[in-house]
């Protein structure tokens, strides 16, 4: 299908030229979303070092980079989160999977940009109207996009079916998609990670007040074994006074 699909182009020079700044242009949005958007919030809100907090999610920005799932980099997030980076668990355990789910910023600029650029190849000329139709239409379909692979070429065909571009030219960018699509998870589950992060700091006193995250989780741990143990003793009870009742019968 992508094989026709180029073999069909009149003008295989710049179509190849115009993937290449097309791969250039989402690259460079991902990299000024990480390293400047997401940055600039994280540092507004918390006053804190975000390079810092990026250094601590290498291993999960390389798995996401490796995997091209944020689901299946969950794990690997939740360690660096807590673990390397102290973030309190009752936050963590909220937030990421949500995030996972409906949080793909980087997904959705990448959509705009695919929709901005197959509109470019069709000569057809986007207004401030169909712009903002591609963006809103973008956001909601990463929304509903699944955290898997390549998932965002699927709802990709809402954003182009809103201001009437062919869905066909679709197959064109399959064949740099699998590396933009690692690049925009890692984005994602980096998203996650910064908004995690930031809900801990907002939250802070409500946490402190509910007191530490390590005496919640042992105590509904000691309780939850408690409960089992004590079951267990009281059918070991049982079972020996029935045996003791039965002997002296």
């Amino acid at each position: 299908m992508v094989v026709g699909k180029i073999i069909g182009v009149e003008n295989l020079g710049d179509t190849a030229r115009g993937l290449g700044l097309y791969m250039l242009t989402v690259i460079l949005g991902l990299v000024i979303h990480l390293f400047i958007t997401l940055a600039l919030i994280y540092f507004a809100v918390t006053r804190k070092n975000p390079f810092k907090f990026f250094k601590g999610m290498l291993q999960a920005f390389f798995t996401a980079l490796g995997t091209g799932s944020s689901s299946a980099t969950l794990p690997i997030t939740f360690s660096c989160l807590e673990e390397k980076l102290q973030i309190d668990p009752r936050v963590t355990r909220f937030v990421l999977p949500i995030g996972a789910t409906i949080n793909m910023d980087g997904t959705a600029l990448y959509e705009a940009v695919a929709t901005i650029f197959i509109a470019q190849m069709n000569d057809y000329k986007l207004g401030i109207a169909q712009l903002l139709t591609i963006s809103l239409t973008a956001t909601l379909a990463a929304i509903g996009a699944a955290s898997v692979p390549s998932a965002g070429l699927v709802t990709m065909v809402l954003v182009l079916s809103s201001v009437g571009l062919p869905v066909n030219d679709i197959t064109l960018i399959l064949a740099v998609d699998w590396m933009l699509d690692r690049m925009r998870t890692a984005v994602n589950v980096m998203g996650d990670s910064y908004g995690a992060a930031i809900v801990a700091h907002l939250c802070r006193k409500e946490l402190a007040a509910l007191g530490p995250p390590e005496t919640l989780q042992s105590g509904d741990k000691l309780g939850t074994d408690g409960n089992e143990r004590v079951g267990s003793d009281l059918e070991m009870a049982q079972a020996t006074r029935k045996m003791e009742g039965e002997i002296r019968l």
